[in-house]
């Protein structure tokens, strides 16, 4: 299924990349384009695709990434609850981490590798697509400080400190349970370490009491990697308050943006986060069924149930072009970016924007809204860029 609707929406993409006039798609190219998450490492580990090649069932590839001008290619790291409580993590995102490497090392003319917002200019010559790493859930850390030194020297230049269940570190805006009610005494010590280093704190995914410590505690700018604004979907803790958003602006960070469906479609946010919420209860009561030596109800036949009453929604590129108005005017020019979740979201994306090709369509949006070239550029990477090296520089003080 997932493929099919995929390869929809690449049919898609080809059809509204046109929409993009001529000064959108040369903007495109000449501004340096960052995308804060980018799931391509987790789908390389199910089945790995050259990426150097054009991959048709993928969102991302060099191809597409170079037709849409994009130059800074988070490649998210990401573990899940299920492998923190099983221990794999540490493995997962090692192995993922192997695998970006191999992707550059098979294309060095393509790809390389980013871990300083100092080296993005002279990397990029010749068109290559720069790939730093982004640590989705800190569950990879197990509960030793010295891991995030570990993962700082194999590229990961943020973590995104929990994910969808409370682990070690904080807790998870998806969650019913806040075991920490903040930062957990370990992930204090963690956001030090991360400022020590000069990684980037990530709020996206925490629950609010969590995201506000971090931001607190920190004594450099943080970022939300992908967060789409809560106004637009009350009740969907996933997505950042005006709080926590003021809160990151004005110690000098940025909002990265997505483009999920999810995300920008409040019918589909109640649908996701009660959707977390049923699948927690499910295993809840699986737990309690295996405890008293009873059969597990069917896992499959759960999810399917819930696909066939909770149709996927649509969204448009006109919902993501509202979020980044509604984070300028709440924040100012200089706190918004963009973090897509392309690969992350299984092809629910806004019609517009289906895959990195389609980055001039978002500029010929924000063009048409009234956006002057400098600000475009904002958005698009000179805001991430500029928190990027601000933390960078605050490291070790």
């Amino acid at each position: 299924m997932r493929l099919t609707l995929l390869a929809a929406c690449l049919l898609a993409s080809s059809t509204v990349h046109a929409q993009a006039n001529d000064a959108a798609r040369k903007l495109a190219q000449e501004a340096v384009i960052v995308d804060t998450h980018i799931d391509a490492p987790g789908i390389l580990m199910d089945t790995w695709a050259d990426l150097g090649q054009e991959a048709k069932d993928r969102e991302f590839d060099y191809a597409k990434a170079r037709a849409g001008g994009l130059d800074v290619a988070f490649m998210s790291i990401y573990t899940s609850p299920k492998q923190d409580a099983d221990g794999s993590a540490w493995q997962t995102a090692n192995a993922m981490i192997d695998g970006v490497e191999a992707l550059v090392q098979r294309h060095p003319d393509k790809f390389a590798l980013l871990t300083s917002p100092k080296d993005v200019e002279h990397l990029r010559a010749g068109g290559r697509v720069l790939l730093p790493l982004g640590m989705e859930n800190g569950a990879p850390l197990v509960d030793k400080l010295e891991n995030v030194r570990f993962f700082f020297d194999r590229g990961v230049r943020y973590i995104t400190l929990a994910h969808s269940a409370p682990n070690r570190l904080a807790d998870s805006s998806y969650a019913a349970e806040r075991p920490w009610n903040g930062l957990s005494p370990f992930g204090k010590q963690v956001v030090a370490e991360m400022n020590r280093l000069g990684v980037m704190v990530d709020v996206s995914h925490l629950g609010d009491a969590s995201a506000l410590e971090a931001i607190r505690l920190s004594t450099v700018p943080v970022i939300a990697s992908h967060s789409a604004f809560r106004h637009f979907t009350p009740g969907f803790e996933r997505n950042i308050s005006d709080e926590i958003a003021k809160a990151v602006a004005a110690r000098g960070g940025v909002v990265q943006v997505p483009f999920g469906t999810a995300f920008i479609n409040p019918d589909s946010a109640a649908d996701m986060q009660a959707h977390f919420r049923a699948r927690q209860a499910f295993d809840q009561r699986n737990a309690a069924l295996k405890a008293q030596g009873k059969p597990q109800e069917d896992r499959e036949a759960f999810e399917k149930a819930w696909a066939d009453a909770h149709p996927v929604r649509a969204s448009t590129l006109a919902q993501v072009l509202d979020q980044i108005d509604y984070g300028v005017k709440l924040l100012g020019i200089d706190h918004v970016g963009l973090g897509s979740d392309f690969d992350g979201v299984d092809g629910e994306l806004a019609r517009e924007l289906r895959t990195v090709a389609d980055y001039p369509n978002l500029v010929a949006g924000l063009q048409a809204r009234g956006y002057d070239d400098a600000d475009i550029r904002k958005i698009l990477g000179g805001n991430l860029l500029r928190a990027w090296a601000q933390i960078e520089a605050g490291a070790g003080k």
